[in-house]
């Protein structure tokens, strides 16, 4: 074909909902009218590489048939939502996806080819499924496989059936394939290639944006689209920004250091061979297909010292060594790297010193394996004094000229004050400048930066619409389908009569409670400290669940609130109680958990003839926050694994018994992999204790407090659990959730005192804050925000949400884009029900907001 080629690439997004294929229909044709050819690159359908990922350990374990038939009806109810068949190519790839899980079973491992192919069927049925709809609408085209257009040899047996995700002539097949290609649209598959033998190899994660690169490059193509259920790229996060901005324009440095430093719409792989092959990289968005997006190019726009965008990445793990040794040693750090080679660690940020070297690890690759870290550590001691700090994440100010513009940063950069930074590093190219500091601060850090950087430059021809204004991503009516919306009349009347306050919807809380009851476990017992209101705990225990209690006066509090619990089941969790609280919950007939050696060994004669529950520290702790996460030496509770032996000869001496065995990671967690984790390392102590009856996983369980988070996914861990009962089903499982309970069965209302404007920053004064709700000052928590006087109004304003306490960090929302609010206005805080009223305080002798139910 002589026509020139658009190469358009569409995310699991875009290809995983019907109205998405009815885009890619329309720009094929779009691109065919103005008499150019299509070549469309689909990804997976959103979620199903990370299913596929899981398949081969549930092969392993016996337990991947849930999963092949969660599969197929993802397909299944695709199909029915475009009104077609089930493709019979797609059904014969669902068939050898079987094949391949029983092959696993049966030789009881899964090799790289294995789960190669298994990752490749992601792509190859949701392009047949594509294609299949896209003959429906009157489009010929042709289905083609990436593995015939795309390849190069394996790399080595470390790497092998993965591809490089850079450019090195990998699409050298394709020119010759599209020559002989009799159609104006082709759809093919992102993310798989082949090596010289046909053997199936794959880009790594994000690698539909390298194949799309890769065959745009080889065809010579008129320009390269990519499309996202974003428009392009922002001046930060706009999930975690508002305020942040479209960049309209972008060069392909520019381009490659956002996506480096942690910006996801493009890998920073994919822009190299467009770079070499001068091909426009257009980014757009499909649910809103006439939307602006981002143009990269060889010219970028502006070329004057300025910042352009604040990036966080998160995940970041850090190696620091030290050795007076190393000051003009001759070939150190080539030693020194050559370990981490070895272990197969890729450096990302380096910063060096006379007497000190360190690095960050690239979190993709295998950065959070212990195994790994633990072995690189042992080999560079021959080298130096080295250790690991987790938990980070780089804060990045990329732009033009950094270098030139220091002294305009410096009174932004005072927002580092009291903030630990672990590294600094300044990129030779110019482009950007990385700190690296603890996770938790970098949220805060990015937004403060951004407002003081990028959004003070209001005249930036370069920026564009935000998020919002782009998309039309907020619907005109926010609270679509959240509880508080049916009852907007009456909240409003409840806000008028108190100023502020607590507002709990019992029905939610119920069906909580039922999702959970209905899960295969022998207890699920509310951890009343997320939200102890007397009619919550009714609420709970008629649906079936028991209690869980960290002090006597929580205990207490239970039984009188909910007169006819029997005290069985309620498990008192102390932490550094005095003695007579573990004697009293004793008297008292309640399970008791017991977190240390100190109070089997100072007080035995408490504990004699009792049965205990030991709760042990499960070596790393998980969670929003590093004061939730709750395992870990650097965590004060659970008893670790080093002590256990003693621990269980102090039970014998004090004449007690082990019948349940706990543990907990920490809090807000979404994975249902944490609770797998946990029962694993439980069950291997288990032996130990012949008396034991329960496992308990402890709680933690996390809801989504932003719109784009995903909640935490009942079936899987269902499955989890399941797992767990079958390799020991004579002990009981236990689970002690509290905030998935009722977190999102209460808000907060406030009325909104005043309004102030300071230069460009708008502020709502709220009748009350952090003295109702903690959470967003202590852990820079994130809840939605709304301005339910105004709920059908369009958002219109950048505003910081702050209450009345002398406190600077007095914030309950920054940069929150909201409707015009005026004073009288009531705001709704969302997400409120858990961790709210119970950590209220009088502070400045101001009175929190009281609670109603509903």
């Amino acid at each position: 074909m002589t026509a020139s080629w658009v190469v358009l690439k569409f995310g699991g997004s875009s290809v995983a909902k019907a109205e998405g294929w009815r885009c890619i229909a329309e720009q094929a044709r779009a691109v065919v009218a103005g008499g150019d050819s299509a070549l469309l690159v689909c990804s997976a359908l959103g979620g199903i590489s990370d299913l596929l990922q899981t398949l081969p350990k549930a092969a392993l374990a016996g337990t991947a048939d849930g999963l092949l038939a969660t599969l197929r009806e993802r397909h299944e109810a695709l199909a029915n939502e475009l009104n077609i068949d089930l493709p019979l190519e797609l059904v014969e790839e669902l068939e050898q996806a079987r094949r391949l899980v029983i092959g696993a079973s049966l030789i009881g491992e899964a090799p790289a080819r294995m789960r190669a192919q298994l990752l490749a069927a992601g792509e190859l049925m949701a392009t047949h499924l594509g294609a299949a709809f896209l003959k429906s609408q009157g489009l010929e085209l042709t289905w083609m496989d990436a593995r015939g257009l795309l390849g190069a040899p394996r790399q080595s047996d470390r790497e092998q059936h993965f591809l490089n995700n850079c450019w090195d002539g990998q699409g050298q097949r394709a020119a010759a394939a599209f020559e002989q290609c009799a159609t104006s649209v082709v759809i093919t598959q992102g993310f798989i290639g082949s090596d010289e033998t046909g053997e199936t190899l794959l880009f790594g994660r994000g690698g539909s944006d390298s194949s799309a690169a890769c065959l745009a490059a080889a065809l010579g193509a008129k320009r390269c689209e990519f499309w996202s259920d974003v428009p392009g790229l922002f001046s930060a996060d706009p999930r975690q920004v508002p305020s942040a901005r479209l960049l309209q324009r972008l060069d392909y440095e520019e381009a490659q250091e956002l996506a480096s430093m942690g910006a996801k719409v493009l890998h920073p792989g994919c822009l190299e061979p467009l770079r070499a092959a001068g091909i426009e990289l257009h980014t757009r968005c499909t649910s809103r297909p006439r939307a602006k997006g981002t143009i990269i190019s060889q010219s970028g726009g502006q070329t004057d010292g300025h910042v352009k965008a604040v990036c966080l990445r998160r995940g970041l793990t850090l190696v620091t060594m030290d050795s007076i040794g190393m000051w003009q040693q001759v070939g150190f750090l080539a030693d020194v790297f050559a370990v981490f080679k070895r272990a197969g660690l890729s450096v990302d940020m380096v910063s060096t010193s006379e007497t000190n070297v360190t690095v960050t690890l690239d979190p993709s690759g295998g950065a959070d394996d212990p195994d790994k870290l633990s072995a690189l550590l042992r080999d560079l001691q021959v080298f130096c004094r080295a250790s690991v700090i987790t938990n980070c994440a780089s804060v990045s100010l990329v732009g033009r000229k950094i270098r030139s513009i220091l002294h305009e940063l410096a009174p932004a950069l005072s927002v580092f004050e009291d903030r630990r930074v672990h590294l600094l590093c300044q990129a030779a190219s110019d482009l950007n400048l990385s700190l690296v500091v603890d996770d938790e601060d970098a949220e805060r850090l990015v937004k403060r930066l951004h407002s003081e950087l990028v959004a003070a430059r209001s005249l930036d021809p370069e920026a564009g619409e935000t998020l919002d204004e782009a998309v039309e991503q907020r619907s005109a009516h926010a609270g679509v389908g959240r509880w508080w919306a049916d009852q907007r009349p009456r909240l409003l009347e409840l806000a008028a009569r108190h100023g502020a306050v607590y507002v709990y919807h019992l029905d939610s809380v119920r069906a909580a409670a039922a999702a959970l009851a209905e899960l295969p476990l022998d207890r699920v017992l509310y951890a009343i400290k997320a939200n102890d209101h007397p009619l919550v705990l009714r609420a709970v225990v008629e649906r079936g669940l028991c209690l869980e209690c960290v002090s006597n006066a929580e205990v207490e509090h239970a039984l009188t609130a909910v007169p006819r619990l029997l005290p069985e089941r309620i498990l008192f969790t102390p932490n550094f109680a005095p003695r007579y609280e573990y004697e009293e919950a004793l008297r008292l007939g309640v399970h008791v958990t017991v977190d240390g050696l100190f109070p089997l060994q100072a007080w035995p004669q408490a504990f004699a003839g009792a049965e205990i529950v030991l709760r042990l520290d499960p070596g790393a702790g998980r969670g929003h926050h590093r004061h939730v996460r709750t395992g870990g030496a650097k965590a004060k509770f659970g008893i670790s694994l080093e002590q256990l032996d003693i621990a269980a000869a102090a039970v014998i001496a004090a004449g007690a018994r082990v019948v349940g065995l706990h543990a907990h990671s920490g809090s807000g967690i979404r994975d249902p992999e944490n609770w797998a984790r946990v029962g694993r390392f439980l069950l291997a102590q288990a032996p130990r204790f012949i008396h034991l009856k329960f496992i308990d996983l402890g709680g933690g369980l996390g809801v989504p407090y932003r719109p784009d988070e995903d909640g935490l996914d009942l079936l899987a861990l269902g499955d989890v659990v399941q797992t767990l009962r079958d390799q020991q089903p004579q002990l009981e499982f236990w689970i002690e959730p509290g905030r998935y309970l009722v977190a999102n069965a209460g808000v907060l209302l406030a009325e909104v005192t005043q309004t102030k404007c300071k230069g460009e920053v708008n502020y709502a004064g709220l009748m009350t804050g952090m003295n109702s709700l903690l959470r967003p000052a202590l852990y820079g928590s994130h809840h939605e925000i709304h301005n339910l006087t105004r709920l059908l109004e369009l958002p219109d304003s950048i505003v910081q949400v702050v209450g009345p306490i002398c406190e600077t960090g007095d914030y309950l929302g920054h940069d929150r884009r909201l409707p015009s609010t005026k004073a009288g206005d009531v705001l709704l805080i969302d997400g409120a029900g858990a961790y709210g009223a119970v950590m209220s305080s009088s502070y400045n002798r101001r009175v929190p907001a009281p609670v109603v139910t509903l």
